[in-house]
């Protein structure tokens, strides 16, 4: 399958730069999988297209400010610091620029108000990363010094700085366990009211957790979609979460899955676990494109995603690619907003 059938195009004027007026505010474009039929509406319109006795799944990953903007030392060049993974509770792996000028041993120093955290890169490693090592004269632990000082990491196509309100706009209503480095950009659009709505409508909500790596953003630089292979990323399934998501399938009720990244938790796990939900923790790695056989999910919430892009072939794989990439250009037509700070796409 070549990774050019999922090519499209998108006027660049069309990727959101800023979220809506007002969360919930967006467009709303619903698919049926079934036949290709289009229905344009309003995000705050969703709960007329669920029913009592579904199953919505939330992803509650919150996103950490892991972008670091600083100096070096000796020298007070700019810095920039891209936390990545953590591997304890001083040392992270870390992309670093002006990569040719960290090499092991040198120092960074990156500061808010009276608040200063300094860093020392310990290691290169594979694909442009470093360990680096985090310390402070403050008596605080790190990550709440990170927390502080720390820029909300928004994806590269929004082409701006950050903004306080990208603190509380690039997070979900619902957002709970911190380390993600990305929003679960579907769950952008629920407000809590809608989600109080939809729970005295009898439609379940049950919340997992996947933190959402840099891999998010990794192009598929293959010519061959199975050549590509994602990067892993953690989650966390409770027990209630695992049983309630299981009785629904058992009964045959519909689970009505939010994002990609909640889409291959739940479908990674169901996979282990020889069809059923399993509860626990874990990584996947799991690369979801047509072909795949769904175990999980009966609908999805989802945004609109990137021309080529492993998110873009996980939603064909559930509404079919033709029918997926005739609906991105009727949104193309209809000038909805595209990526992270988009509209919102359901599919039936």
């Amino acid at each position: 399958m070549k990774v050019s059938d999922f090519s499209f195009d998108l006027p660049p004027e069309l990727i959101a730069q800023t979220p809506s007026v007002e969360r919930g505010g967006s467009r709303l474009l619903v698919m049926d999988r079934e036949n290709g039929d289009l229905t344009h509406t309003a995000f705050r319109e969703l709960p007329s297209f669920l029913r009592a006795g579904d199953v919505l799944v939330l992803n509650d990953t919150r996103v950490f400010p892991a972008r670091l903007l600083g100096t070096r030392e000796p020298g007070g060049g700019a810095v920039e610091c891209l936390l990545v993974s953590r591997v304890d509770d001083t040392h992270w792996e870390a992309l670093v620029h002006p990569g040719q000028r960290l090499k092991p041993g040198r120092r960074m120093q990156f500061a808010r108000g009276e608040h200063v955290l300094r860093g020392e890169v310990l290691e290169q490693r594979f694909f442009g990363r470093r360990l680096v090592r985090f310390w402070s004269d403050e008596a605080r632990p790190v990550i709440d010094l990170i927390e502080v000082i720390g820029h909300i990491p928004l994806p590269p196509y929004i082409k701006r700085p950050d903004l306080d309100a990208d603190r509380e706009r690039y997070q979900t209503v619902f957002a709970r366990e911190r380390g993600s480095i990305a929003a679960p950009t579907a769950g952008l659009h629920f407000t809590s009211a809608m989600l109080a709505d939809l729970a005295a409508a009898g439609v379940d909500q049950v919340r997992i957790t996947l933190h959402v790596g840099y891999g998010t953003f990794k192009p598929v630089r293959a010519t061959e979609v199975e050549d590509h292979r994602v990067d892993p990323e953690h989650f966390a399934i409770e027990a209630d979460a695992a049983a309630r998501i299981n009785r629904a399938l058992d009964s045959g009720r519909r689970v009505v899955v939010t994002g990609t990244t909640t889409t291959r938790a739940l479908e990674a796990s169901a996979a282990r676990g020889g069809g059923r939900v399993t509860a626990g923790e874990g990584e996947t790695d799991l690369f979801i494109y047509p072909g795949h056989r769904f175990g999980v999910v009966g609908a999805l919430v989802t945004n609109f995603h990137l021309p080529a892009s492993s998110l873009l072939m996980l939603v064909s794989a559930f509404g079919g690619r033709e029918r997926v990439l005739a609906a991105y250009e009727a949104a193309v037509r209809e000038r909805y907003r595209f990526y992270s700070y988009g509209d919102a796409m359901l599919i039936v």
